[in-house]
């Protein structure tokens, strides 16, 4: 205790945005965050159709052609790709709480393939739902 300094001690710098490298970690982890997000947008859209259902044929008919028009059919096509990431990020998260997987080979491919298997299952509904006619 007599050896402490009196003054004022410089704080630890943490790295920040340009010095710090980019990994697909990182990357999922932010994904992961962005895309709870946008879900949440998507609950809105969700109560949105409720709620024109609920008023009559005309504003349903409206709302129906407001998300099928093309920015309409962007959002949703980003609310698959959020709704299919988030559900692979979880499970990637439960394979987690059991203990495995954090070594960093294994974190990068699995947060590898849960991007590719949210992009693959987005696709996968698309051209579906494109090929049914509903699109």
């Amino acid at each position: 205790m007599a050896d402490a300094t009196t003054g004022v001690r410089a704080r630890p710098l943490s790295p920040h945005m340009q010095i710090w490298r980019w990994h697909v970690t990182m990357a999922a982890s932010i994904l992961t965050r962005a895309t709870g997000v946008a879900l949440y947008g998507g609950a809105i859209l969700l109560m949105g159709w409720a709620l024109a259902l609920a008023s009559g044929p005309v504003v349903y008919d409206d709302y129906v052609a407001l998300l099928g028009s093309i920015p309409g059919k962007i959002v949703l096509l980003g609310l698959t790709f959020s709704a299919f990431y988030h559900l692979f990020a979880g499970l990637r998260h439960l394979v987690w709480d059991s203990g495995k997987g954090f070594t960093p080979a294994v974190a990068d491919r699995s947060a590898w393939a849960a991007i590719f298997c949210a992009a693959v299952a987005t696709l996968a509904v698309w051209v579906v739902a494109g090929l049914m006619g509903k699109l």
